[in-house]
């Protein structure tokens, strides 16, 4: 089979995303992603490097934008490239759903950009401000209400962990109300849910604990 884009950047460039993104511990569903998006070839199944050189040169090139060189773009998909993987990290031999709606207790159906499922149930959802302005003490309680209602609808029993985070910050009292929300909640196992807030800076994600 003719390569129709072969070659954009020669081998020896592809060589070198290749080498040095099979150092990133890329995960399955980032790689699916990319692959659709730039309509790629990716082979199913293998070790990282042969599934990356599989991959077409454009989709090489947005990887190593992505994880090598963090770039961000205006609409901030890479920031959530890298987010979805930071998310994916977290949670070893689970499930990362990405783009997942959740219906809460409600009625009302919750559009998730990452979900998390061990052995076919939620036990995590993370949101990401990729643009914009550092997040408000408003946004941080409709995230507060939003997960709270998942976790009390028929699909958040095993719910747990709950992750906001953030590329542009966050303001002070943002991160206040989370707290305090969070320390509202009754302690009974049933109703355990972690509020993490994630900030993105010097290239990774770090976890600043409500």
């Amino acid at each position: 089979m003719v390569n129709k884009g072969f070659p954009k950047f020669g081998m020896s460039q592809a060589g070198a995303f290749v080498a040095a993104l099979k150092n990133y511990n890329l995960p399955d569903f980032i790689l699916e992603l990319v692959a659709k998006e730039c309509k790629s070839d990716l082979l199913e199944r293998g070790r990282i490097d042969d599934r990356l050189q599989s991959m077409n040169d454009q989709a090489l090139e947005l990887l190593h934008k992505v994880f090598v060189d963090c770039e961000e773009d205006d609409a901030g998909k890479y920031a959530q490239y890298r987010f979805f993987a930071y998310v994916s990290s977290m949670y070893h031999k689970c499930e990362v759903i990405v783009n997942e709606t959740i219906p809460g207790a409600s009625g009302k159906n919750h559009k998730i950009p990452v979900a998390v499922k061990n052995n076919g149930m939620y036990i995590s959802v993370a949101y990401n401000k990729a643009t914009g302005n550092p997040v408000s003490k408003k946004e941080t309680t409709r995230f507060y209400e939003m997960v709270d209602d998942i976790k009390k609808g028929d699909h958040g029993t095993m719910l747990t962990d709950a992750i906001y985070g953030s590329s542009v910050g966050f303001k002070g009292d943002a991160l206040v109300e989370l707290e305090r929300l969070n320390k509202s909640r009754t302690k009974d196992p049933e109703n355990k849910l972690d509020f993490k807030t994630a900030n993105f800076e010097n290239n990774i994600y770090s976890v600043t604990k409500c």
